[in-house]
C-alpha cells in the first residue's frame, strides 16, 4: 500500500473536517460525556477496527479520546487510514 501525497491527504480531509494531520498520521480528538462513554466509544471503534483489520492508536485521558491513524508498515498515511477515519466518524456519529 502506497503513502498518499500531502495534497491528496488534504483533499480527502475536506470530507473529514474533525480530522487533522501532523504529516505522518491522521488525528481526531473527541470529548465524550464522561469516562464510561469514552471507553464505550473505544470499544465500538475496536470492533470496527477488527472487522477491517486496520487499528488506530488510541489515547484515553479521562473523557478525551484521541485517535491516530498511520499505516506503520508503509511508513505514513495510506488509503486504509482515510477509510478507517471515515469509519471512526461513523461510530462517533452514532454515539
Amino acid at each position: 500500500m502506497s503513502i498518499l501525497e500531502q495534497e491528496e491527504i488534504q483533499r480527502r480531509l475536506a470530507a473529514l473536517p474533525e480530522w487533522s494531520t501532523d504529516g505522518e498520521s491522521l488525528i481526531r480528538e473527541y470529548s465524550a460525556a464522561d469516562f464510561p462513554a469514552a471507553i464505550a466509544l473505544v470499544d465500538r471503534v475496536a470492533v470496527v477496527a477488527e472487522e477491517v483489520g486496520h487499528h488506530p492508536d488510541i489515547d484515553v485521558r479521562w473523557r478525551t479520546v484521541t485517535f491516530r491513524l498511520s499505516t506503520h508498515s508503509a511508513g505514513g498515511i495510506t488509503e486504509a487510514d482515510v477509510e478507517m477515519a471515515g469509519r471512526v466518524e461513523g461510530v462517533i456519529g452514532a454515539a
